[in-house]
């Protein structure tokens, strides 16, 4: 009998223990948590991203004029100009990260980044996973292809080769749309221009503000359809839950509004490649996030 209420006292005691372990590690987790909704890793809230006196934002270092290396090892471009304000405007140094198309979603949810401006187009489905701020551009696909073939509608590229990035609108829009495209997908820009240049695909599709630079400075190609699908939003991105820090974009975006920022930002930074035309700069300039 004696060793009966021994063996009781031993389990009671063990699960006396595991109570107050349980407590003990929901209370650790819970005082510095700031993962999302769906179980992303930690990010920094604005006051965070003060404390630490950096923020930290991921663009293209590939896509030239929006994001890209110049050939001082300098970052240049549309999305960089905004990040360097932002940084200005939260009194914080600024660190730029190269992202790929694909991998932007992921390095919000790891939380490698605190923000993301690379050409991010809003859609349904990424917005189960980051959460966007007001935008600040607006693109359509286009497509781009040799001056001895010009593809001039989508049509045309049934049973023909079409050259996307992975983790792109355009790798999506023709794989819903267009099942009889074949999709050559590669996992950066240079990659898929090096592609379109040496003849591996019949052409190549992504933001027509991209396509319509590449071929500017690229004699031999032709951007034939010059818009495709719907108007689309771009906009900042955050770590899905990040209330405070997509606030302050919101509020940031509105404010720089007021001064007309993304219109100069365009006169800084594009016009050189688009030109002067105030019809185009409207159409790709979001002012204040109203489209």
């Amino acid at each position: 009998m004696k060793i009966f209420k021994k063996i009781a006292a031993l389990f009671a005691a063990s699960a006396l223990a595991l109570t107050f372990a349980g407590c003990n590690n929901s209370q650790e987790s819970g005082s510095n948590d700031n993962s999302g909704s769906s179980g992303n890793a930690a990010f920094k809230t604005v006051d965070q991203i003060k404390e630490s006196g950096e923020v930290t934002i991921g663009v293209f270092s590939d896509k030239n004029p929006f994001g890209y290396v110049d050939n001082e090892g300098k970052y240049q471009g549309y999305d960089v100009y905004f990040a360097e304000r932002i940084a200005k405007d939260l009194g914080v140094e600024l660190k730029l990260v190269p992202v790929e198309a694909a991998s932007r979603v992921e390095f919000l949810e790891t939380a490698k980044v605190d923000i993301i401006l690379a050409n991010f187009t809003v859609t349904e489905e990424r917005k189960q996973k980051v959460d966007f701020s007001l935008p600040y551009m607006k693109v359509a696909l286009g497509v781009v292809s040799p001056d001895s073939a010009v593809i001039k509608n989508a049509e045309e590229l049934n049973g023909k080769t079409l050259i996307v990035v992975k983790g792109t609108t355009a790798e999506t829009y023709f794989t819903e749309n267009y099942p009889d495209v074949k999709l050559q997908k590669y996992d950066e820009y240079n990659e898929a221009y090096s592609a379109l240049q040496d003849g591996r695909g019949d052409a190549f599709s992504t933001d027509n503000t991209e396509v319509l630079a590449w071929a500017k400075s690229n004699p031999g190609f032709t951007v034939g359809v010059e818009s495709l699908g719907s108007t689309d939003a771009i906009a900042p991105a955050v770590t899905k839950g990040n209330d405070t820090l997509l606030g302050w974009l919101n509020d940031e975006i509105k404010a720089l509004g007021s001064e007309q920022f993304f219109h100069k930002d365009y006169d800084e930074t594009l016009a050189a490649v688009y030109g002067d035309d105030e019809a185009y700069k409207e159409n790709l300039v979001v002012e204040g996030g109203v489209m």
